[in-house]
Parts: structure tokens; C-alpha cells; sequence
């Protein structure tokens, strides 16, 4: 952990900070900071010394460390923020913990995801070095029928976090996709465990991939049309460590917000619905394949569900399965 403490105290420090100082901090060897410098500088980061004033850092790579994370979430908050270079899904090892007792507000986040999933068991393609895959430990004291709106609620979070990194507000797609520039940029996936005699929740786990600085080509062909990063909507890549810590910061919001603050919530998710006010396509459990439903997206309502006239005339509030903004035919 050395390494990531030293870097974090070079980004935070402006101009050059004395080893002498770096090893009061936290508590080491001059030798331990001279070895955690070594360590960073073979990981990409460009580290000026000069003899007398110390060291500073020039520039680093983009990368997701916990260091990198430290330099603006800070200790603290680090304590039960894991980040992994690489793992099948962080919605599983969120799990893992969440069953040995881990405590509200663990946070797992990966560089690469070798079985990322999404809705409706679908994949989410995790390249390294590209995009953010996060996943974190709530433990609600509410009702399993209340908590689906907690998908929702994160999409508000991590739009809200997008526009702090980029000063670029993101649209959502009903249920819980976010777009930018008519690209999906973002998936929610939201898994639940409840204690079956008593049917209460034993914890939720919230997992959300972002699609950062990828190119259209480091998507595979199957989702060109459809898949976008942030990068590609914005014009330059953003910094994913810094983007992380602001999703981090949103979905400690949202834990604190939960659920006083649903207008708020609900307010700013009705601003940002491209799903209203369109025709639209109803998919789910009674509509399937070629059977889907067209019709008008009238509303989005109190509870987030989606106030539907269909063709015929009959009305219904769709609460669950896909609705697909796309063109009539």
C-alpha cells in the first residue's frame, strides 16, 4: 500500500515534497518512500527529484489505483474502497463480502472484467484500461418492493457524477441506461439477497460498468451501433481515477438520501429521461420479440414507472421489462 500512499501524497502536494516529509507522514523508512517511488515510476508515473526540495510529481498515467482514488476520497473512505486490477465481476466478490459480513458501503472496483454481466443475463463487455466496473455494498433497512427503485436512484448518482468529471450531463434511457450522444455509455445492474422466513433484505449490491475513454474500435462489431464512452461524446479522455472517486462520492449521497430524499431523486431522473415524451416499443414478459407494443411515453410517475398510451388507446404504468425509444417501423 506504500506506493499508493506516496502516490497520493505527490498529487496532493503542489510543486516538490521532501522524502523526509513523505516518510513522517506515513510512518515509513526513508527507504520504504525511495522503493515506492522506484515502484511508481515502473508503473508509468513521471517523478522529477532534485536534491535538497525532494520529489514532484510531473504527470502519471491513467490508471485506477488505490492511490490514485486516495488523492481525493482520502483515507478514510479508502478503508473499505478494494481496487482490482482484474476479476470475473465485482458484483460477485461484493457478494462474497456481503456474506462474510462486510458493512455497508464496501466498495469494489476493477480495472478489467472478465465475466462482466447486465440485465436480463446479458453481458457487459469490461475491456482494461478503458472503463470503470464498480459495484458497492448497501444494506437498506426497507422493504424488497421499495428497493427497486434503487436502480433508478443510481442513475441520477452516476449521471450526476459524469457532469461533475466532464461539466456534460448524460440522458437516461429507461430503466436505467445512460447516454451520450445517442450512445448507451453506462449499465446498472442491481442483485439482492433476502432472508427468505422473514423477507427482509439482507443486502443489495449495486453494480454499474462506465464505458470511459474507449474508441468505437475497442468495441466488438455486434455493439458498434449502440455502444459509446464517454470519451467519444466529450472529445478527450477523462480521468478515470478522478471519475471513480466522484461515483463513489454520488452513491454516498444516495445511501445517505435513501429514502427521505425521493423527490430530489425523482425530480432530477424526470429532467433527464429521454423516454418521455416519444413513441416507444414495450417488451416484457406479455410482449415478447415480435409482439412488443408500440405506443406513447406519456410520464414518467412517482414510483418511476412509465405512463404508456398504447396504439388502442389503453393505458398502462410499465414498471419492469424493455421499453426501446426507437423510430415506428
Amino acid at each position: 500500500m506504500t506506493k499508493y500512499e506516496v502516490l497520493a501524497i505527490l498529487k496532493n502536494t503542489q510543486g516538490y515534497v521532501s522524502g523526509e516529509k513523505i516518510s513522517s507522514l506515513l510512518g515509513v523508512s526513508r527507504a520504504a518512500v525511495n522503493a515506492a517511488v522506484k515502484a511508481l515510476r515502473k508503473e508509468g508515473c513521471e517523478i522529477a527529484s532534485s536534491t535538497n526540495r525532494g520529489y514532484c510529481l510531473v504527470s502519471s498515467p491513467d490508471l485506477l489505483t488505490e492511490g490514485d482514488l486516495m488523492s481525493y476520497l482520502g483515507e478514510e473512505r479508502m478503508k473499505t474502497v478494494s481496487v482490482l486490477q482484474t476479476t470475473d465481476s465485482t458484483n460477485r466478490r461484493v457478494q462474497e463480502l456481503a456474506q462474510c459480513g462486510a458493512p455497508d458501503g464496501l466498495t469494489v472496483i476493477a480495472n478489467e472484467q472478465t465475466a462482466g454481466r447486465g440485465r436480463l443475463g446479458r453481458s457487459f463487455h469490461s475491456p482494461k484500461d478503458t472503463g470503470i466496473y464498480f459495484s458497492v455494498l448497501l444494506r437498506p433497512t426497507c422493504k424488497p418492493t421499495e428497493i427497486v427503485q434503487i436502480t433508478t436512484w443510481t442513475a441520477v448518482a452516476i449521471a450526476r457524477a459524469v457532469w461533475r468529471a466532464t461539466g456534460e450531463q448524460p440522458d437516461i434511457k429507461w430503466v436505467n441506461d445512460l447516454m451520450m450522444g445517442g450512445r448507451k455509455i453506462c449499465g446498472i445492474l442491481t442483485e439482492m439477497s433476502v432472508e427468505s422466513e422473514t423477507g427482509t433484505i439482507q443486502y443489495v449490491v449495486v453494480g454499474i460498468g462506465v464505458n470511459v475513454n474507449q474508441k468505437i474500435d475497442d468495441f466488438p462489431e455486434e455493439l458498434r451501433e449502440i455502444a459509446g464512452s464517454i470519451a467519444m461524446a466529450v472529445g478527450h479522455p477523462v480521468s478515470r481515477s478522478y471519475l471513480a472517486a466522484c461515483m463513489i462520492e454520488e452513491m454516498d449521497h444516495l445511501k445517505s438520501a435513501w429514502p427521505d430524499k425521493r423527490a430530489d431523486y425523482l425530480e432530477a431522473y424526470r429532467s433527464m429521461c429521454i423516454s418521455t415524451g416519444r413513441e416507444v416499443w414495450v417488451t416484457d414478459a406479455r410482449h415478447t420479440g415480435e409482439y412488443a407494443l408500440h405506443g406513447f411515453c406519456e410520464a414518467v410517475c412517482d414510483d418511476f414507472s412509465l405512463r404508456i398510451r398504447y396504439d388502442d388507446g389503453t393505458y398502462e404504468n410499465v414498471s419492469s421489462g424493455e421499453v426501446s425509444v426507437k423510430p415506428v417501423g
